[in-house]
Parts: C-alpha cells; structure tokens; sequence
C-alpha cells in the first residue's frame, strides 16, 4: 500500500539503525512496579531493535509534564519522546495542555488515525481521547492515553511501524 518513495524513505531510514526512544508515563497513581502501559511501549520499542534512553513517570501536573519535557531534550539523547496517560477530559487530565503549546509542529493524523482505530475497537468513546503528536525542537513527540490497549493500539498499528521513517525525516 506504500508509495514508492515512501518504501524508499523507509528503507533510508532502517539503514540508520535504531532510534534513541524516551518513555514518559503521566499518572499520579502508577509506579514502575504497576506502570504496564510504559511496559508495554518500552516491549514494542526493543521489538523492533529501537533503544530507550530513558524512563520516568511523572504526576500529572502540567509544569512538571513541560519541565520534563524540556530535561529530556537538554539531555539530546532521544530523538522520539512517547508520553503516555493523561490524554482525556477529567481536570487531571492535562498532559495534552501541557504538550500542545510547546509543539512547533504537529501531525494531525495520529490522533485522527488512532481516535479512528480506537472507535473500531470501543465506539465512540474514542472521541475522549486527545491524542496528539507533532515535534519539539527537533524531536518526534507523541502523547497517547495510557491504557495498555490504548498503548498497544498506538504502538502495533501507528507509531512503531513509522517510527524511522518519522525519525529520520525529522533528521534530514
């Protein structure tokens, strides 16, 4: 279903070997002990030969989310930073307020293909998802609900399978 120069983007990109991957789950409740959802990112991420360079919750406290943010790309070892958790409507939700203002650009599509994918598998309460991802000074930022289906759903169908290609676009 790929273009041809979509495929050959992604063949470039694979050759560039894996992509340093930062893990950042939003709760002020889990502990790396019960944090499946980072878990399951952090699986997907090693699957496919990618490195995390880093992992940390963080409570779900719009500075501290922003702070964060702005540690990991100080540091300038990961080139995708992958949030998850505090994407929905309750007034603790804030990780999409948080992250939207500091995007320089963003990628609609995720959250419009991962609101689509998710209504096929819970109707429409897939609209509470604010899903977004888009870039950061130079960095690929996605932010996606922190259930572990939700997780999954991003990862197997969206966000792994793009993820050098997305990488090493924002690189050229």
């Amino acid at each position: 279903m790929a273009s041809e120069s979509t495929q050959q983007h992604r063949t470039e990109a694979a050759k560039k070997g894996p992509v340093a991957c930062a893990i950042i789950t939003v709760s002020d409740t889990r502990t790396p002990e019960t944090d499946t959802s980072g878990a399951a990112i952090r699986e997907r991420l090693l699957a496919r030969g990618h490195s995390v360079v880093f992992y940390r919750i963080v409570k779900d406290e719009p500075d501290q989310i922003s702070a964060l943010l702005d540690e990991i790309v100080e540091a300038d070892e990961a080139r995708v930073i992958l949030f998850n958790g505090g994407t929905g409507i309750t007034s603790r939700d804030t990780t999409y307020d948080a992250l939207s203002q500091k995007l320089e650009k963003t990628l609609p599509g995720f959250g419009e293909i991962f609101r689509v994918l998710s209504f096929e598998e819970i109707g429409p309460a897939a609209i509470l998802s604010r899903a977004v991802a888009g870039v950061y000074r130079r960095r690929i930022i996605f932010s996606m609900p922190g259930s572990s289906n939700a997780v999954k759903l991003a990862m197997d169908r969206i966000i792994a399978p793009e993820l050098s290609h997305l990488a090493w676009e924002l690189a050229r």
